[in-house]
């Protein structure tokens, strides 16, 4: 599977930079880098990508302004040099977030979580139907249609479905690489939930199984741009 890469950065070296390593880096191909996000959100109008490495300070469209109208399904690498960006980088579904100057093996990290979500094991993300834990010395496996939300607990994390609980040691950026984009998402640092589970929002509190779990202001948005409001 060859990449097609965009790179969105109005710092000319660094824009360079993470170019040149697209063109290292095998199985990436440089379709286009551009100094500005409008520029690039005029291509992406009549053009596709798979993966953008997108600046977040830009000016007259910041990167989180372009990724608010972003349309078309693509995988996003932030690239900032301020730490504080990365946790408000994940209310908008991206794979990574990397600190500026990027070091070619964080890049290739960032490129290898992509190919991961892209295609596990040979089964593309939004086709994979469950997940194999390994709790204690077995390994289990979870139907994903039958998972209700996920829950953070301190180097845990707890599986909630439909008739039991599994307590795995992993994390939870871990476990979202690995869940269907199209049906869960992440509402709280500590919460993911299957999107077809949920059964009201009221407010900033998801009723899920009777289960009630508070959506964290910072993940707001993307929870209402996903559910697919009518």
């Amino acid at each position: 599977m060859i990449l097609k890469c965009l790179v969105i950065d109005d710092d000319r070296t660094q824009r360079e930079l993470v170019g040149n390593y697209v063109c290292e880096t095998e199985g990436l191909q440089l379709t286009e880098s551009f100094n500005s996000a409008v520029k690039a959100s005029n291509f992406l109008s009549d053009n596709s990508a798979d993966l953008i490495f997108l600046d977040i300070e830009m000016p007259v469209m910041s990167g989180l302004e372009f990724l608010k109208n972003l349309r078309k399904k693509t995988k996003i690498v932030l690239v900032t040099s301020k730490e504080e960006y990365a946790l408000e980088s994940y209310k908008f579904d991206v794979t990574d977030c990397l600190l500026k100057p990027v070091a070619y093996a964080r890049f290739l990290q960032a490129v290898n979580k992509v190919k991961d979500l892209l295609n596990d094991g040979g089964v593309p993300q939004n086709l994979r139907k469950y997940l194999f834990v390994k709790i204690n010395s077995v390994i289990e496996k979870i139907e994903l249609k039958d998972v209700l939300f996920i829950k953070a607990a301190v180097d845990y994390v707890q599986i909630f479905t439909i008739n039991q609980k599994f307590l795995v040691n992993t994390s939870m950026n871990s476990v979202l690489a690995k869940l269907p984009k199209d049906d869960f998402i992440r509402i709280h640092r500590s919460y993911i939930v299957r999107i077809d589970r949920i059964n009201k929002i009221d407010g900033n509190l998801i009723t899920i199984n009777q289960q009630l779990i508070r959506i964290s202001k910072s993940y707001k948005e993307a929870v209402m741009r996903k559910i697919n409001l009518v």
